[in-house]
Formats: C-alpha cells, sequence, structure tokens
C-alpha cells in the first residue's frame, strides 16, 4: 500500500534564551493505513493520537530539539509505544525541556529508518541547532527540513545553539543537491520545492541571518 503525507497543525509556544512566542507547527504523519511515523511530536499528544487513529505508531522523529518540536513526543511515546529518535548532538537542548526523560534513539547522519511504507534517509543539517536534521525520501520526492529550510530561506539562527554559516553550509550541500522537484515540508508554514528556494542562495547569504 502506497504511503502518504498527513498535516496536522499545532498550536502553543517557543521558548529559548529568556523569550516566549506562540507558534504553529506542522506535525507530519507519515505511513499507510496500518502504520506510521510522527516527524515532530508539537504541542498536543491527544490532537496528534487522535489524527493517527488505530494505526500502529512506530517511531517519533524529531528533527530537532527546540521546545516547540517535542514538547508532545514523551506523553504521545508513552500512549502508543512509539521509539523517540533524536541527533545526539541536541541532547543538550532536549534537557531543556524533558529533563527526566531521554530520547529511545540518537539519529545518525545517512540512516535510514524504514517502517509504514516509507524509507526516510537522515540528513544532519546543522545550523538551526546543532543536531537538526532533515529526512528525505526520493520515492515520495519529499524532505521534511523541520526549521532548516523554509518557504524563503534559512530557519533562524538569531538564538543559543544556532550558527548562520553552519546553516548555510547545511542547505547548500545537504539540501539543494536534492531534485528540484523534491517538496519541501516544513516545520512550519507553507511548502515549498528545493527548485524554488535554490536560485536565492546568494541572496540569503547577502543578507546574513
Amino acid at each position: 500500500m502506497a504511503a502518504r503525507i498527513e498535516r496536522l497543525v499545532t498550536t502553543g509556544q517557543f521558548t529559548l534564551d529568556g523569550g516566549t512566542w506562540d507558534v504553529e507547527n506542522n506535525v507530519w504523519i507519515v505511513g499507510d493505513d496500518h502504520e506510521v511515523i510522527v516527524i515532530d511530536a508539537a504541542h498536543d499528544a491527544d490532537a496528534i493520537a487522535a489524527a493517527v487513529g488505530d494505526r500502529r505508531l512506530t517511531a517519533i522523529v524529531c528533527t530537532h530539539a527546540h521546545n516547540d518540536h517535542i514538547d508532545a513526543a514523551p506523553a504521545l511515546a508513552d500512549a502508543t509505544g512509539a521509539v523517540i529518535w533524536l541527533h545526539p548532538d541536541d541532547l543538550p537542548l532536549w534537557k531543556r525541556t524533558h529533563p527526566d526523560r531521554d530520547p529511545d534513539a540518537h539519529l545518525l547522519d545517512w540512516q535510514v529508518i524504514e517502517g509504514a511504507g516509507v524509507d526516510l534517509t537522515v540528513l544532519h543539517t546543522p545550523g538551526h541547532a546543532p543536531g537538526a536534521v532533515c529526512l528525505y525520501d526520493p520515492g515520495l520526492g519529499v524532505v521534511f527540513t523541520g526549521d532548516t529550510l523554509f518557504q524563503g530561506g534559512p530557519g533562524a539562527t538569531g538564538r543559543s545553539y544556532s550558527h548562520f554559516p553552519t546553516i548555510i553550509d547545511s542547505i547548500r550541500d545537504r539540501l539543494l543537491t536534492l531534485p528540484p522537484e523534491t517538496k519541501v515540508l516544513t516545520g512550519h508554514g507553507d511548502s515549498t520545492t528545493v527548485g524554488a528556494e535554490a536560485p536565492h542562495l546568494k541572496e540569503w547569504i547577502a543578507r546574513g541571518h
């Protein structure tokens, strides 16, 4: 059975460096009628569980460990038995939100997460956060970019644990090399394509943020 992609938008708050902002997050549910993977369990474990329904949730994959992308992960995992995956470079950020709970498994660059009819290749793309990853499925023709690449440019790098030259390197070397028709499914806001964003790399570098 062919895998499909569902988008759930949840609302909550992002907190870092003493500031708090209201945000809307994209939660991506990928799979078929029997089994799914959740990418970024944001804000509302009950809403995500309801969207999963009676399907088996095998994995919760975190694109990075800012609180607005992981705050519902432990509750969702406890309710479903799913494995929480995070790149180890983001453990310091994870611990700020969940000091008493570790992720269940560590993501590695080029690792392939299989299941639910998908093959998600992990691309380590630091910059927005040290352990930020994107998840590429060539069969579906999509890359889930978290907060690394958005419609219109890179994710924010003005706060702790982030670095603008690093995110530019990640986008140029790991994302803009993908086929131009690849859909870019982001952590917030609207989707785009690699081909739509690639021509603007020099503009982003010139902006410098």
